[in-house]
C-alpha cells in the first residue's frame, strides 16, 4: 500500500504544472504605469490565463498565494496592483484605500492588464479569464461587463452590477460563490442578479453558501468569518470552472 501511494504522488507530481517563475512585472495603463505580480507555468505554453484582482487589503500574501494556487493549476496569473502599492490588515485603511480608488482609473488598470496578458506570446488570447475576492469580486464582474474578450468571471462575494444594460453587456460565462450571512451583497441581490443574467440569456453558475458571511474564503478574515468548508468547496468549483471555460475541459 505505501508504495502504491508514492507512485500516485509521483503521478500527482508529474500531472500538476510547476511553476516556472513569479515575478513583479510593469505595463501602461493610459499614462501611468501598473505593477503586478505574475505567475507562469513551466514550458512555452501557450497557456489560458487569468486577472486575479484583490480585497479591499491590497495586494497581500494572501492574493499571491491565490495567483500561485492558478499557476499550479496550468494558468498563467497576473495579480493586478490597484493601490498602487498600497497594503494594509487594518479596517480603517482599507476602507480609505477602496474609497480613494477611483473606479475608472480601477478599471483602465485592470483592462491594461487583460490586454497585458493577451500581448504575452506564452497566453492564449481567447481563453483569459478574471477572479476577485470581496471587492476584486466586484471589479471581476464590473471587467466582465466592460471587457467582451473574456471568457470567464469568477467573484466570490462581490457586489453585483445591477443595471440591465451593465449585465446585457457580459459574454464571459459567470460563477459566483457567496454567504447565505453576508449583508453586502445580501443573498436577495445575489439572486436578483442570477435572475438577471438569465433572463438576458447569459451562463451562470450562482452558490450560496449557509452559515458563511463576506470574506468566508479568505483564514485571514478579522471578523472571524472564515468558513473551511465551504472555503474548499468554492475554490473547487472555481478550478471545475476555469478549467471548463479556459481550457476545455469538462
Amino acid at each position: 500500500m505505501k508504495r502504491l501511494s508514492l507512485v500516485g504522488l509521483i503521478l500527482v507530481a508529474l500531472a500538476t504544472p510547476a511553476l516556472a517563475a513569479e515575478q513583479t512585472v510593469s505595463f501602461k495603463s493610459g499614462d501611468e504605469t501598473v505593477d503586478g505580480f505574475l505567475v507562469s507555468p513551466e514550458g512555452k505554453g501557450p497557456f489560458p490565463a487569468v486577472v486575479v484582482i484583490h480585497e479591499w487589503w491590497g495586494l497581500d500574501g494572501w492574493v499571491k498565494d491565490q495567483a500561485r494556487a492558478l499557476g499550479r493549476e496550468g494558468y498563467v496569473a497576473l495579480a493586478v496592483d490597484l493601490y498602487r502599492g498600497k497594503v494594509t490588515n487594518k479596517q480603517e485603511e482599507a476602507h480609505q484605500l477602496m474609497m480613494g480608488t477611483p473606479r475608472d482609473r480601477a478599471l483602465r488598470d485592470l483592462k491594461a492588464g487583460f490586454n497585458y496578458l493577451a500581448s504575452r506570446p506564452d497566453v492564449r488570447k481567447d481563453r483569459i479569464g478574471v477572479t476577485g475576492w470581496c471587492m476584486g469580486g466586484m471589479y471581476a464582474l464590473a471587467l466582465a461587463s466592460e471587457e467582451p474578450r473574456l471568457a470567464a468571471a469568477v467573484a466570490y462575494y462581490g457586489a453585483p452590477p445591477t443595471d440591465a444594460a451593465a449585465i446585457a453587456k457580459i459574454q464571459a460565462s459567470v460563477l459566483g460563490n457567496y454567504g447565505a450571512e453576508d449583508k453586502g451583497p445580501s443573498p436577495e441581490q445575489v439572486k436578483a442578479f442570477e435572475a438577471a443574467l438569465k433572463k438576458a440569456g447569459k451562463t451562470v453558475d450562482i452558490k450560496i453558501y449557509p452559515g458563511a458571511g463576506h470574506a468566508f474564503a479568505n483564514p485571514n478574515n478579522p471578523w472571524g468569518g472564515y468558513r473551511e468548508a465551504a472555503a474548499k468547496d468554492a475554490w473547487s468549483r472555481t478550478v471545475a470552472f476555469f478549467a471548463k471555460h479556459l481550457k476545455g475541459k469538462a
